[in-house]
Parts: structure tokens; sequence; C-alpha cells
């Protein structure tokens, strides 16, 4: 009887044993599934909720910088194409000029020696012309020989493209060939501003000498800016011309300037980028050429699954949503996010269409999770 009693004793001490073995094994399963089990009045405390992921539209905003840049046809460096000396000048750099008004005066000695030769050239013009005549009549009578009537032929084109040659080099100084004359003849050339605009730089100085290659000035018209982003191979993709921008500036971030893409460049720089062109909806005379600004691009994406953002939880640098299993557990599931918008998120990858999630609350059984392993 007392062998019995012993032998019961030890099977019953053998089965707590292993009751407590299993329970053990269970728990470590559910941590190593990543589940966690909360009581009723945890659940009501912490404010979970349960809900199910949305189909929606995201759009994100691509932030880039960039600067504002001018059109070629809105700026043009002033130079003389035949050089002379500066006479003189009132421009300043920022001075706003008009189309065709006069910004310098040029002298040298070489523009009087144009206009001499090309109204002497004129003037034997008149006489050759009037040769030609009279050896066109004699040559068709046979009065003189052809030779003597080619000759004086050569000699007349060539005076024509001479004087047509010497009008051209009048007119690219400013001169007007067709009223000029011995009373006319001037030692200095008036240089006029070609459009309107703003003078940037003013590179010389009165009695400077200057060639044809030197710039004395440039002028920039402004009205026309256009706004160069520099934009990541990885995002080009998803720009598209009319595309709206918000930009603004360091100094006044709360002064926004709608533009609009114009523009996509087709080569990538050393740094993989593409030079992107927007076109300012409203021009801002604050708004200079050279200043950097910064520029919101707003992208949408296509259909994605969303949840609001208190689903999502994150730990050991991961993004982690809980699903509810029924019966109060849930289950912690790993997940990439993509696009935020409006206090929601978007899921990727991981289809979650069909599962219940916590939509609220997610952190605080985050927190009973790591309580409990900590506790074990």
């Amino acid at each position: 009887m007392k062998n019995y009693i012993i032998l019961i004793t030890i099977l019953t001490f053998l089965s707590s044993c292993g009751n407590k073995k299993e329970t053990e094994d269970s728990l470590k399963s559910n941590l190593e599934v990543n589940l966690v089990e909360l009581t009723p009045e945890q659940i009501k405390n912490a404010g979970i909720a349960i809900g199910r992921s949305e189909q929606r539209v995201l759009s994100s905003l691509l932030k880039v910088n960039g600067v504002i840049d001018v059109p070629p046809q809105n700026m043009v460096s002033i130079s003389v194409p035949l050089g002379g000396y500066l006479r003189s000048t009132k421009l300043l750099p920022g001075m706003h000029v008009n189309k065709g008004e006069v910004i310098a005066v040029m002298e040298d000695q070489q523009f009087i020696q144009l206009q001499q030769e090309y109204l002497t050239a004129k003037a034997k013009s008149v006489f050759i012309g009037n040769e030609y005549d009279r050896q066109k009549e004699l040559n068709q009578s046979k009065a003189t020989s052809d030779k003597v009537f080619q000759q004086i032929e050569s000699d007349y084109k060539s005076q024509r493209i001479l004087i047509r040659s010497l009008s051209e080099k009048l007119k690219l100084i400013g001169i007007d060939p067709e009223g000029l004359n011995e009373n006319t003849l001037s030692r200095s050339i008036n240089i006029y501003a070609p459009l309107d605009g703003y003078v940037s730089k003013v590179n010389v100085n009165i009695g400077k000498y200057v060639t044809p290659t030197d710039v004395l000035f440039d002028i920039v018209n402004p009205t026309d800016i256009h706004l160069a982003l520099t934009v990541f191979e990885k995002d080009v993709n998803k720009l598209f011309n009319g595309q709206k921008v918000i930009t603004y500036t360091n100094n006044n971030p709360n002064e926004k300037h709608n533009a609009e893409i114009i523009l996509i460049g087709k080569d990538l720089s050393l740094e993989r980028s593409v030079v992107v062109h927007c076109h300012f909806e409203q021009y801002d005379k604050t708004l200079l050429p050279g200043m950097y600004m910064n520029a919101e691009i707003e992208l949408k994406s296509a259909n994605a699954n969303i949840l609001p953002e208190d689903a999502v939880v994150s730990f050991e640098n991961k993004q982690f949503i809980f699903i509810a299993k029924g019966n109060n557990m849930f289950e912690m599931l790993e997940v990439k996010t993509g696009n935020d918008e409006n206090g929601y998120i978007e899921i990727l990858g991981s289809d979650i269409s069909s599962k219940n999630v916590v939509i609220k609350g997610a952190y605080s059984i985050l927190m009973k999770m790591k309580n409990t392993e900590e506790e074990g």
C-alpha cells in the first residue's frame, strides 16, 4: 500500500511538471509568433478599436530645391561689334531700361573710316554705273569688244557688292546708311537697349577701350523668369508637364509662389539628377535670378491599401500592425509603409484587406507585449 501511494505521488509530480512544461512551451510559441493576449478591461482602458484597411488614391509631397533662372531670350550681353572707346553711359546695376533707349555712346576713328569708305564707294558707283550703261550699248552695236564690256561689268558688280557690305557694317554699329552723307559723318555711335529689363552688370567705365569680344553690360528681363529644380533620377518618372508646384524661399517660407512644370530635362548629371523647369503663374518682382528656392510637388499614387497612422507602430526600426485574432488575442505583423496623407498611411506589399486590424490603441498593445516579454 505504501509503495502504491509513492507511485501515485511520483506520477502526480511528473504530470504537474509536464503541464508546466507544456504551458511554458505554449507561451514561448506565442512569443515566437508575436501573439499577445489582453483582458477585456485592458482592451477597454486602452481604447482599442478594430477596423479594416481601405482602398484610396493617396498623395504625397516631393520636396526639392532649385534656383531662379532666366531663359536665353530674356537675357542679353551688350558689346560693340567694332570695338571703341566708351564716351558716356549712365547705367548702374539694378537700373531699369526700356527697349530702344540709348544706354551708351561709343567713339573711335574707325567709325569715321567706315562711313568714309561707304560714301566714297557710293560716289564711285555712280561713275561705274554710267560707264557700264555706255559700254553695254556699245557692245550691243559691236562698237566695242566683249572683253572691254566684261571688264566694266565685273567692276560694276564688284562695286555694288562693296556698297552692300559696307552698308551692312554700318547697320551693325547702328548707323543708317540711307541717311548718311558728307554732312552727317560722326565719330561716335549710340548703343541702344535691345529689350526692356534691368541692368545686372556694368563691366566698363568712361574712357575705357573695349574690343568686339568685351561685354559692356548685361541686361535681364525678369518678367519671364523660370525656376530650375534639381530632381533625382528615382523621382523623375513621377513628374509631368503641367504639374503644379508650390515654391518658397528660405527667408520667407510662409509666402508661397505657385508654379507649373513646363519642361523636364532628358539628360542625367553626374549626381544622377535632372533639371526640371517651372514657370511662375504670376510674376513677383521680389524673385530675382540666381535666388535659391524650395519647392513641393504633389504626387498622386494609384489606389493603395491605407490604414490610419495610429494603426502603425515603430519598433526596432521596423513598422508593425496588430491583427485581431479573436478571444482577445492580437498578432503583431511586420509591414512596409509608403506615402502618408491626412492621417492615413499606405501599406505596401502585405494583403490585409480581409483582416481585422487594430486601428486605435496599437501602441498600448505593443507596450503590453514588451512588458510580457520582459517579465518572462
